[in-house]
């Protein structure tokens, strides 16, 4: 599923990292780069989807502070469907484009494959080593087999589970992240907690908002997912796909989803009514939850290690778009903002789990008092370190949203399983032109 960025709170988090400033050098041959007046003012344009968080964590303030000569102009649009759309109208145009843009993990295969030559290779810019400090694999899957470099990485979606202890205690259930982890060590322990959750509960309070989110969190805990390592499909028949699968329309037919459509009024208005009372909660969740739930949902909130203690939901990257007005300054500010003092500020402000290493070691002994000063630095830290380094093929964003949107059909318009699995299938296909 190509996820959409989220908006983020600001509050900060408990264990405080201090972002310091990375002076850049001038970059090397790229573009002319010419100023936007004589004075030598610079606009650059920044264009992503959701909120990365860099606007609302200052960090673009903090750069311009250090480089009086740029202005910088973000535009997001919320759903990343629609700006993924967009961007390949732009792209296939030649105009629009801004100086940055944002790309998310499910599409970079298909960028690397089919559209290498619509963006800069960082190299020319004098930024070729910017992925150098990240885990391996982030900075491998945006590189082209000829060694180009078409993007730096920023954070990555380690898993847990975000639970709220109000309503566990309300059904009888432990709220001690410990036990709750081992009861739920597997996808079959989370289902049969929540059975006993379903029991006990009121009406109108499931036990997870969706099937959709705990299958994009399962499939996301395997290496091979929708394409082998040869890159062909085999989503029809890969045993992640097809177990995540059982599983989420298992949790539909007991009962224990809420049948909410991520990412709508109705599913962000239940996070302060307590329609669900857990939640498949990537890293960048957490900021989500604090946006959507304010301030009174501060200390109902929790957070433990998921089934599997492991899997990645999501993390993007930055690119510089061949036709970019001002690509050295555009590569300055990329290398600035995913340095790691950057990354660690993000993660202490936003949730943004780091992709850089350095950055990791950095928040790792980070607590929220939101989440009940959760240590949700160790937390995402072990489930990232234990993360696969997943295959990622050229379709995995039209892929995993036909399978959510077929999920979204069991439980929405009561379509059985085996009819809405055709479906996805046949979509695929479609999306495809076969």
């Amino acid at each position: 599923m190509a996820t959409p960025r989220v908006r983020r709170s600001t509050a900060a988090l408990g264990s405080t990292v201090l972002a310091t400033a990375l002076l850049l050098s001038a970059c090397g041959s790229g573009g002319t780069g010419a100023a936007d007046s004589a004075d030598g003012k610079v606009t650059l344009t920044v264009d992503l989807f959701g909120t990365f968080g860099f606007k609302e964590a200052g960090l673009y303030d903090e750069y311009t502070k250090l480089h009086p000569n740029i202005t910088v102009k973000q535009t997001d649009t919320q759903d990343e469907g629609q700006y993924w759309q967009a961007l390949q109208t732009k792209l296939a145009g030649g105009g629009g484009l801004a100086d940055i843009q944002g790309l998310e993990v499910g599409r970079v295969a298909g960028v690397v494959q089919k559209q290498a030559d619509r963006f800069t290779d960082l190299r020319t810019l004098g930024i070729g080593d910017v992925n150098d400090g990240l885990v391996e694999w982030k900075g491998a899957a945006i590189r082209t087999a000829d060694g180009k470099v078409l993007g730096a990485g920023t954070d990555i979606g380690p898993e847990a589970i975000c639970y709220r202890t109000d309503l566990f205690k309300a059904a009888g259930l432990p709220t001690d992240r410990t036990e709750l982890a081992a009861k739920w060590s597997t996808w079959q322990g989370y289902l049969d907690l929540g059975r006993q959750y379903a029991a006990k509960a009121g009406a109108g309070h499931a036990w997870t908002d969706s099937a959709a989110g705990m299958f994009t969190a399962e499939v996301g805990q395997q290496k091979v997912r929708y394409a082998d390592e040869s890159g062909k499909p085999v989503y029809d028949s890969s045993p992640a796909v097809k177990t995540a699968w059982a599983d989420a329309t298992a949790l539909v037919a007991d009962g224990l989803s809420a049948k909410l459509a991520q990412w709508t009024p109705e599913w962000n208005k239940a996070f302060s009514t307590g329609r669900f009372a857990t939640l498949s909660c990537p890293a960048w969740m957490i900021g989500y939850i604090k946006g959507q739930a304010g301030d009174a949902g501060a200390g109902t909130w929790d957070i433990a290690p998921g089934p599997g203690r492991t899997g990645n939901w999501g993390g993007s990257y930055l690119t510089v778009p061949r036709t970019a007005k001002h690509p050295k300054e555009a590569a300055q500010l990329i290398k600035w903002l995913t340095a790691k003092e950057q990354q660690a500020a993000l993660f202490t402000k936003q949730g943004s789990f780091p992709s850089s290493t350095g950055a990791q070691d950095a928040i790792k002994d980070a607590t929220d008092p939101y989440f009940n000063n959760a240590p949700i630095g160790r937390i995402f830290s072990e489930s990232a370190k234990a993360m696969p380094a997943q295959v990622l093929g050229t379709d995995d964003g039209v892929i995993g949203k036909a399978f959510t949107d077929a999920l979204g059909e069991v439980e929405r318009t009561g379509t059985s399983p085996d009819t809405a699995w055709k479906h996805a299938l046949d979509n695929i296909k479609k999306a495809d032109g076969n």
